[in-house]
């Protein structure tokens, strides 16, 4: 390693500060508190400024991230947001709920040898503290884009083109924009003002976001080319739930992760009496899954009152999906982890309530297609749970509303929307992106999506080269 390279090893991380866990599981406020200024300069002065940074070719929407953090290590708050901004329309965003561990700081050279810089926390940092960025003069263009849904990809994929000045019009289904961001994610990761404000900056951009347009029934692909669009984005996500597919699943008490987290994040079930959403509360909460969703589920239960949280996974903690991160802290707050479990059915009361859930041991045999170790039952090892409340976080696919009104979209063997490596689609001047294309995935991969798409209809227009 280089001298710089010795240096930048021996500099700890800073950790991130946080509510303590008592204390956070009685409130949703956000749990990450957020860097110092001082904490902040700290870490910045941690990287090394690689000639061929690693980092930034882990990052899917392309982040100059040396430039943004020289800037920080200089104090130049304002121009660091201003490089990230030239990527990124969700940088506060991103600094928050985006796996870094896997993309941008997976990759930095630091990591090799010990911990890498915290490049997620140093954005979230800048994007917290820059002033509120100009938007320069705009010469408008004349095309007309048209966004359905307005989750990341679709925002992304706005932004950009609202700053080649194209008029960008985002239609989303629900009351409040934000797509995932908003009923999806728990404030407690992700409050609620933060992502307001990103879409405020947005609206500065002259893109226009109408709400209540319900993609494939009050708005078409196809209806908005022929109302004078020159291109169309598609994304809206897969908002379909798997279910478990056990007896007794049907009865009341069973829910899947999708309706309990929209009602309790779109509905402000949590903020009740301000807002008199019903809400499922239970004492005894079992979720099933092992993802950042499950993980969300599972804390949001807890803040609702519940006494005791599981979380039942066929494998163990090692193979679980979710960020290390949300893992610990749903540790640290009390959930309890049931490894090597699975469901065999519902146990339903006489009011057709769930009391209860039949579970199985597992244990892991060969590898499977994935690459993990598929689990297999251990017969005669069956035991009871009591559950009062279940939530089902299996992932989502295609809803089919969109896609059925629209019959010549190619999709692919799993139902998902097919497109080429610009995004688009089989309807020519129609893209798509995000978890309609791939599957339930991460917000950075999704606005990665909607960033290339972005850019193949801008140099359709002739706007890019």
């Amino acid at each position: 390693m280089s001298q710089e390279s010795i240096r930048g090893a021996k500099i700890p991380r800073h950790e991130m500060p946080c509510q303590e866990p008592q204390e956070r599981i009685r409130n949703f406020k956000e749990v990450a508190l957020g860097y110092t200024a001082e904490m902040a300069h700290d870490e910045a002065t941690r990287c090394l400024q690689c000639k061929k940074p690693l980092c930034r070719g882990g990052c899917p929407v392309d982040i100059p991230i040396p430039e943004f953090i020289h800037e920080v290590v200089l104090g130049n708050i304002d121009e660091a947001s201003r490089i990230i901004h030239s990527a990124s329309s969700l940088p506060a965003v991103c600094g928050r709920v985006c796996p870094q561990e896997k993309q941008c700081e997976g990759r930095c050279i630091l990591g090799k040898k010990g911990q890498p810089v915290a490049i997620g926390r140093l954005e979230r940092y800048v994007a917290d503290h820059a002033s509120d960025e100009e938007v320069p003069a705009i010469t408008r263009t004349g095309h007309r884009v048209a966004c359905i849904g307005s989750g990341p990809s679709s925002v992304t994929c706005a932004g950009y083109l609202a700053r080649l000045g194209v008029d960008v019009t985002v239609f989303e289904g629900l009351h409040e924009a934000g797509g995932v961001l908003i009923y999806g994610i728990p404030a407690f990761r992700l409050p609620k003002d933060v992502v307001a404000h990103e879409l405020d900056n947005l609206r500065a951009m002259n893109v226009d976001i109408r709400l209540n347009y319900v993609g494939g029934r009050t708005v078409t692909p196809q209806g908005l080319l022929a109302e004078g669009y020159d291109a169309v984005f598609i994304g809206v996500g897969a908002g379909l739930p798997h279910f478990l597919n056990v007896p007794g699943e049907n009865c009341n008490g069973v829910f899947s992760a999708n309706e309990y987290l929209t009602r309790v994040n779109l509905g402000r079930a949590h903020s009740f009496p301000d807002y008199d959403t019903p809400v499922a509360r239970g004492k005894h909460v079992t979720v099933f899954g092992a993802g950042n969703v499950a993980m969300d589920a599972a804390r949001t239960a807890l803040r609702l009152g519940a006494e005791t949280v599981h979380i039942v996974y066929r494998r163990t903690r090692a193979e679980m999906p979710a960020r290390g991160e949300e893992i610990e802290h749903a540790l640290e707050e009390g959930v309890q982890l049931l490894e090597l479990s699975a469901p065999v059915r519902f146990i339903v009361g006489e009011d057709s309530r769930v009391q209860g859930v039949e579970l199985q041991r597992m244990e892991l045999g060969e590898p499977d297609a994935s690459g993990r170790r598929r689990p297999r039952p251990i017969e005669g090892q069956n035991f009871t749970l009591e559950t009062d409340l279940a939530i089902v976080a299996l992932g989502t696919r295609p809803n089919p509303l969109l896609i059925s009104s629209t019959p010549d979209l190619a999709l692919n063997e799993k139902g998902y929307i097919k497109v080429d490596e610009n995004g688009e689609t089989s309807i020519p001047n129609v893209y798509a992106g995000g978890d309609i294309v791939t599957g339930a995935a991460t917000v950075i991969l999704a606005m990665g999506a909607g960033r290339r798409a972005a850019q193949s209809i801008a140099r359709r227009m002739g706007l890019e080269q």
